[in-house]
């Protein structure tokens, strides 16, 4: 029987999965990957792969507008029936918010259970079902121990008035200041980088482009700065997201537009970014495919945003050394990259077209002084190895 490390990110409508093997060191890749979409809604489907991408499971649901809990124990079904070979002897979770308190990846007790529902008003739509998929797993596997991974724990290295905002005292007492997210990717990258470039304990801004987007700067493999801030619409414009906008504007909209919370929730979480930009779409292959004014704005805006961060993270860490792109869109989109890049010769970046068009790891020109890097991010690995660490397997 095979021993493995199961990880768990659970979203408002799906949960992605992934099975690591227990071994020493910890496979890179995991045995079976997949994820089940649509919960709650008529059609749930069960999708898996295995580690050489052949499909292992494509199917929907029994049972329509099913809980996470009815998915989870779908899921354990059909992961008995057809991996009969593992046993899970671990599972980690991709937890959104970890507050002041968690640092670092924590084993879950009921303290610490009490202690992630405490903060679900600092993250209403992530850290419910973050912390129903904790309870199902415990409800159907009670034996195996889990473990919470933080997507805010990376960036408590940062100086505390780069986490502050010009606000009452009280006010920032309650927690309201810059927490950062996507920290368990800008993790990855700070483990891995060292074996891709000597400046990697030097001064390293990483654009975690995608569907959400951020960057970060880091001194010393720690984060310094960050892009995201109280919340996940923040800094960069994203798929559906705005991204920095004048708190002002929504004061304006409410008073003019009559507009309550739970429409601007919509407007700033799901409506906005490349999708209300473009009016198009919020994939970046289909607006850099497009030849619609409207999709190569929503483009061009996505980039100009990326190079104005790019500029004030630099400055937040006193230099830069070293550029990585990650995340689907700052792996796969070579022209994204060619853009931001093209703006900041200033920095004394550039790119290298061959190897940008190749997506090579290295994409920087001979002579650019900043190493300008692509490398895939892993946030299951870097979860699948907390667990298998803190829980001494």
């Amino acid at each position: 029987m095979k021993q493995g490390i199961l990880i768990i990110n659970a979203g408002s409508s799906s949960i992605k999965f992934a099975l690591f093997p227990h071994t020493h060191p910890l496979a890179r890749e995991a045995a079976v990957c997949g994820q089940i979409d649509g919960i709650g809604t008529a059609e749930i489907r069960l999708q898996a792969k295995n580690h050489a991408g052949d499909s292992v499971a494509d199917h929907t649901l029994t049972g329509a507008h099913a809980s996470h809990t009815e998915a989870f124990a779908e899921l354990l079904r059909w992961f008995t029936a057809s991996q009969a070979e593992w046993t899970i002897v671990g599972v980690g979770h991709r937890i959104v918010h970890g507050g002041d308190r968690y640092s670092r990846p924590v084993r879950l007790d009921e303290a610490a259970l009490e202690q992630l529902t405490r903060y679900i008003p600092l993250a209403p739509l992530h850290q419910p079902h973050n912390v129903a998929g904790v309870r199902a797993i415990q409800s159907l596997l009670p034996e195996v121990p889990q473990v919470a991974c933080f997507d805010t724990a990376f960036h408590r290295s940062q100086p505390e008035i780069a986490q502050l905002f010009g606000l009452p005292r009280s006010i920032s007492a309650e927690g309201i200041k810059r927490y950062g997210f996507h920290g368990l990717s800008y993790e990855y990258i700070a483990r891995t980088l060292a074996t891709h470039s000597s400046r990697a304990e030097g001064r390293v801004v990483v654009a975690h482009l995608g569907n959400g987007a951020s960057m970060a700067a880091l001194v010393g493999r720690k984060s310094v700065a960050t892009t995201l801030g109280f919340s996940t619409i923040d800094g960069l414009v994203m798929g559906t997201r705005v991204g920095t906008l004048d708190p002002g504007v929504v004061l304006h909209l409410m008073e003019t537009k009559g507009l309550g919370v739970k429409e601007m929730t919509q407007m700033l979480y799901k409506d906005s970014g490349l999708l209300g930009v473009s009016g198009i779409s919020q994939d970046m292959r289909t607006l850099l495919a497009s030849d619609k004014p409207e999709a190569q704005q929503a483009v061009d805006l996505f980039c100009y945003r990326i190079v104005r961060e790019l500029g004030s993270l630099a400055a937040a860490a006193g230099g830069i050394d070293a550029l990585v792109f990650t995340g689907g869109i700052g792996e796969h989109a070579a022209e994204v990259r060619r853009r931001v890049c093209l703006h900041c010769a200033w920095m004394g970046i550039y790119l290298n077209p061959e190897a940008n068009a190749r997506h090579d790891l290295r994409i920087s020109a001979h002579n650019s002084s900043v190493d300008v890097l692509v490398i895939p991010t892993n946030e299951e690995w870097m979860i699948a190895y907390h667990a298998q660490t803190l829980l001494g397997l």
